[in-house]
């Protein structure tokens, strides 16, 4: 005689006749970190739920109650009177669940004409838009930081480096532009990755569609998603929009991890080219006198947990056949981390760029070592008529015979300068002037005061008339 069948509380135990392991539930359960994606869950099934009464599918009364409901959860799970069950699996089993408790069999409507499947893809792409756009809002602070340090101390002339050693003297505000740089293109990068996350998948069911009459553009529009899916299989199945904003998340990290390789360094005693502020920074337990910059190093370690989740969810995904797989459970908890841990880093830096304060006067003393206008001098001497490559060897033998003496170049009196090449005249001073060098550097893009000026107010424009999403 067969065993009878064993009562389930699963929604969709119908067909099973033994009840989940509880080492299986454990084991399979999302709800302990899916229960985040609530608010789009909620908003996803109300705008399902309106479509159903409008197209009779279900009556206008049951549509109601459902979306009355819904609102009513919602409320509650944002006042902390919710409870979550991890029998019930995840975000989506939970709300279903009490649904149908509070409102009775109309709740088992919602989930006519669609599946699990398109119902966490939609709920997912909405989640990844609206971090892009907390996401975008965190870099223009970050940005607004670098304009305001371009702005307060433009003039001031520091040395740049190529290979960590002094190489040219620059504008310290064409420094900063170039973090802006660095961080326009990441904000152009989400706004570009949001066109491909910004698809309804609403309607794909588990993977073949469904037979009922819905409309899919009705419950797009309502989510403000800019098109519906081309394909049910590749809707519910599609996990590149997440790998497309985990790139563009560890590019920020990269970006913010070299902003803080040059804040440790600039920070430290051989540098001494910038003061960070107290409060980002921290003590050590035995030697009093340290002021250690925690926030800039732990934000270079962070990046490589970044770099860490993309690589995890390209190896989960290399393998899957279509359409939906278990496997696709664990594309969440990467791209968490991944977005709290790049949102957490660009509000800290943006925070410790703000209160940062540059000493001039180390940096201007720094610019007087290290031969910074060698190339302004070649220069000079290819526009007297001197090849470029016999102008290179002349001044890096005088470079050489500075070292052997202990000075540097602009401490050399004309008399010696002038024995270099006979193309060298007295207007030789003002090129190896370190002030000079900045001046002649008028090309758009240049370290020059005319062109830094110019990239400030272009940036100033840039910030007031981008918008990640009209």
């Amino acid at each position: 005689m067969k065993n009878p069948k064993k009562k389930t509380a699963k929604l969709w135990g119908g067909r099973f006749q033994q009840p989940t392991e509880k080492l299986v539930e454990d084991f399979t359960e999302s709800v302990s970190y899916d229960r985040r994606l609530y608010s789009q869950d909620i908003r996803g099934s109300i705008a399902h739920a309106r479509m159903l009464g409008q197209k009779g599918i279900i009556a206008q009364k049951d549509s109601q109650l459902i979306i009355e409901g819904l609102k009513k959860i919602l409320r509650d799970i944002e006042a902390g009177d919710f409870s979550w069950k991890k029998d019930l699996e995840d975000v989506h089993m939970n709300i279903e669940k009490a649904l149908t408790d509070l409102i009775g069999p109309a709740g088992g409507r919602l989930h006519t004409a669609r599946s699990r499947n398109d119902q966490v893809a939609t709920d997912f792409r909405l989640y990844v838009r609206d971090e892009i756009f907390k996401i975008d809002q965190l870099l223009e602070r970050l940005q607004k930081a670098f304009i305001s340090q371009a702005e307060t101390h433009m003039g001031v002339i520091m040395p740049g480096f190529t290979h960590l050693q002094k190489a040219q003297p620059v504008l310290y505000s064409h420094h900063m532009l170039a973090y802006f740089e660095m961080f326009r293109r990441d904000r152009q990068r989400l706004k570009d990755c949001l066109k491909r996350v910004n698809v309804c998948p609403l309607g794909s069911a588990a993977l073949a569609g469904t037979s009922y009459p819905i409309d899919r553009e009705m419950t797009a529009k309502e989510l403000e998603f800019e098109q519906v899916s081309e394909n049910s299989m590749d809707a519910v199945s599609d996990r590149d929009f997440a790998l497309e904003f985990l790139f563009c998340l560890s590019v920020i990290m990269m970006h913010l991890s070299r902003l803080s390789e040059e804040l440790i360094l600039w920070m430290s005693s051989e540098f001494s080219f910038v003061e960070l502020p107290d409060a980002y920074c921290t003590g050590s337990s035995i030697m009093p006198q340290k002021k250690n910059p925690d926030v800039p190093e732990l934000v270079r370690g962070k990046t490589g947990r970044v770099y860490g989740s993309l690589m995890a969810l390209l190896t989960t995904l290399k393998g899957l056949p279509l359409t939906y797989n278990r496997d696709l459970q664990e594309d969440k908890e990467q791209l968490f981390d991944a977005a709290d841990t790049t949102s957490s880093s660009l509000a800290v830096m943006a925070g410790l760029i703000e209160n940062m304060r540059p000493d001039t006067k180390r940096m201007a003393q720094d610019t007087e070592t290290g031969f910074l206008t060698a190339t302004d001098l070649a220069d000079y001497l290819v526009k007297k008529g001197l090849p470029f490559r016999q102008a290179h060897e002349v001044v890096g033998k005088a470079v050489a015979d500075c070292i052997a003496e202990g000075k540097e170049l602009h401490q050399l009196e004309f008399h010696q300068l002038e024995k270099l090449h006979p193309l060298i005249e007295r207007d030789v001073l003002e090129i190896i002037d370190v002030e000079g060098s900045v001046a002649s550097r008028r090309c758009k893009g240049g370290t020059g005061h005319k062109p830094v000026k110019d990239a400030l107010n272009n940036a100033k424009r840039w910030l007031k008339e981008f918008k990640v999403y009209p």
